[in-house]
């Protein structure tokens, strides 16, 4: 088995099907939960592998989650350490942050529901998005967005409302600004619980037998992607190669 971190910030956001599908492909799951109060490691050992989900606080909302600066710290030595690392949304947004990048609210308001992203050129020579196809389904949910990425990061995905939709930060950072991990009950939970973002949706596209359809289309196309990561955290895939270094702050 390998063994993987999965850090989950909100309870709104659990891992969903990406739970099964690592756990498919061999990953022996521990999910920390800070906002039940569980500690958050100070490094990873005894893991190959670090998962960071989303939830509705900001990147730098220490003050209210005081916890946020040891996950933004463990992040920022999982990329040092080359430890393999998928952040989504909020996670993503911690990553950029601890490696040099920048977060601010969106301007003209929320990304929300069901979208395509279309990968950069970047992305074809990378180990686990090179076989995605050129415009993947997702899942949008947030009212943040990152800027500035880190200095050493390699764009991999873009949207035409939010640019910075996915990166590598070195070897094996990876983060997405969408979801891939989300079930149609969390996604409506989230259009229940912030009518206002779900307004940015477009029309339609939060019915529930949409939702099921994308949510099949997800399926096809992230299950792969879980697998390879898990083969990256368990050595078996080789990492991308990465001649920047990497800053750390």
């Amino acid at each position: 088995m390998t063994p993987l971190l999965i850090v989950q910030p909100d309870a709104t956001d659990p891992p969903g099907l990406l739970a099964d599908w690592l756990t498919e492909a061999g990953a022996e799951l521990t999910v920390c939960r800070p906002f039940a109060e569980d500690p958050v490691p100070a490094d990873l050992e005894g893991f190959t592998g670090l998962v960071v989900l989303g939830g509705a606080m900001g990147a730098l909302d220490d003050e209210q989650y005081p916890w946020l600066a040891k996950v933004r710290a463990l992040l920022s030595s999982a990329v040092g350490n080359r430890v393999p690392t998928l952040a989504i949304c909020l996670g993503a947004q911690l990553l950029a942050v601890a490696t040099g990048g920048r977060v601010r609210e969106m301007p003209d308001g929320a990304e929300s529901g069901p979208s395509l992203v279309a990968k950069r050129d970047a992305a074809n020579q990378d180990p686990l998005w090179a076989e995605l196809p050129f415009t993947p389904d997702v899942i949008q949910f947030h009212r943040d967005e990152i800027t500035t990425l880190p200095g050493s990061a390699q764009l991999l995905a873009s949207a035409p409302q939010c640019a910075n939709q996915a990166f590598r930060v070195g070897q094996s950072g990876y983060a997405t600004q969408f979801h891939i991990e989300t079930t149609p009950r969390i996604v409506l939970d989230w259009a229940a619980e912030a009518p206002e973002s779900a307004a940015a949706a477009p029309q339609g596209t939060l019915d529930p037998e949409y939702l099921a359809t994308v949510h099949e289309n997800l399926t096809e196309t992230w299950r792969p992607f879980a697998a390879r990561f898990v083969r990256l955290a368990a050595g078996e895939l080789e990492p991308a190669s990465s001649r920047i270094s990497i800053p750390l702050v």
